[in-house]
């Protein structure tokens, strides 16, 4: 599945808007992938121009090298599953996932057949009898992941599908899509503007912005190699830190920090790493020291917040911005240190990042 030079305009003169922006993107066959970003970012809107509810402006939408945005949904190999999952409440669980296959002509041993594989595959053989209407959230939702995959789609589209589920439910749901997009081998195009899911689910994302693309690749590429701000700030925490470049060598660069130490930081990848640059380093890259050496960042501690599992702490830094240590809760570690204690930061090997912007 490719997106090639893909832009949608809404409106005209004054009044357009340009929802997405000359869009490239291929999306590989048999993998989960995500398209990440916040609200009116475009992520939605590239997945109606590739389920055929919307066309593009300019662009090609190509899969397996057919250009199918001329195409209206029904010809397409693609199948969608929604917010709301459109379910009929009138109809057992059956007979939902056998609808879609007698709207194709598909004969009644064929549906029969394939309804008791779908059933099997999303453990719901015991409610095939039931009207959704009957059923939790979590089980309407497996019902229409089992409709739109009776007909064996080339691609499944999810727009945001486990947003109206509760917090345990969605965590759930999340390895169950995984586990069904693994056993099926459908391409999975999954829309969300929750980072932990994507980071939990996919093979690869795709982080949007204003319209744009900003970065392709890996969860922990986009975690711990972020290219821009942007990418940086929207996934999980974070600490932005300036300085100078001291030397370049190959994909990492010896920088100075303001803040009073210097580090080594991977270069990201299109960025020219010269003059005055920032860098990212995660929380959980780092450590508080309470006898700081050297090489540390010295600084208070303002605040500490404890999480159960892990403990933040907020750091004002003697030369530059706040900064905040992750430190994974064991055993009474990190109980020596105090509100208003002056402790040092070591910033961690391959830990830091310098940022393209």
């Amino acid at each position: 599945m490719e997106a090639i030079g893909v832009s949608k305009v809404f409106g005209n003169g004054d009044d357009a808007v340009r929802a997405l922006d000359n869009v490239d993107v291929t999306i590989r066959e048999n993998e989960f992938f995500t398209l990440l970003g916040p609200s009116g970012c475009g992520k939605t809107t590239l997945l109606r121009l590739i389920a055929g509810f919307d066309f593009p402006t300019e662009g090609e939408i190509r899969l397996y090298g057919e250009d199918i945005a001329p195409l209206p949904p029904f010809k397409r190999p693609v199948n969608t599953v929604f917010q709301n999952y459109a379910l009929f409440p009138h109809m057992t669980v059956a007979q939902n996932i056998g609808f879609g296959l007698e709207m194709l002509g598909k004969p009644k041993a064929e549906i029969d057949a394939r309804i008791s594989e779908m059933l099997k595959l999303v453990r719901m053989e015991e409610l095939r009898n039931r009207r959704t209407s009957q059923i939790s959230g979590g089980q309407q939702q497996r019902v229409a992941l089992a409709r739109a995959l009776a007909p064996r789609p080339k691609v499944l589209l999810l727009d945001e599908p486990l947003s109206a589920l509760d917090f345990k439910l969605r965590k759930d749901m999340q390895i169950e899509l995984k586990r069904l997009q693994h056993e099926t081998g459908i391409t999975f195009i999954f829309v969300t503007h929750d980072q932990e899911e994507a980071l939990t689910m996919s093979d690869r994302i795709a982080v949007m912005s204003k319209g744009h693309i900003l970065q392709i690749g890996s969860p922990r590429d986009i975690y711990d190699r972020p290219a821009e701000r942007f990418v940086a700030n929207f996934i999980g925490d974070t600490n932005f830190l300036e300085g100078q470049v001291k030397e370049v060598h190959g994909s990492k660069a010896r920088i100075a920090l303001n803040a009073g130490a210097e580090v080594e930081a991977g270069i990201s990848e299109g960025a020219n790493p010269q003059g005055n640059v920032t860098i990212v380093v995660r929380p959980e890259h780092a450590a508080i020291q309470a006898r700081p050496g050297a090489d540390a960042l010295k600084g208070t501690i303002e605040n500490i917040v404890y999480f159960g599992t892990d403990t933040h702490f907020h750091i004002k830094l003697a030369s530059g911005p706040h900064f905040i240590v992750r430190q994974q809760n064991r055993h009474g570690a990190g109980e020596e240190f105090k509100t208003g204690m002056p402790v040092g930061v070591e910033i961690g090997q391959n830990a830091a990042q310098v940022l393209k912007d």
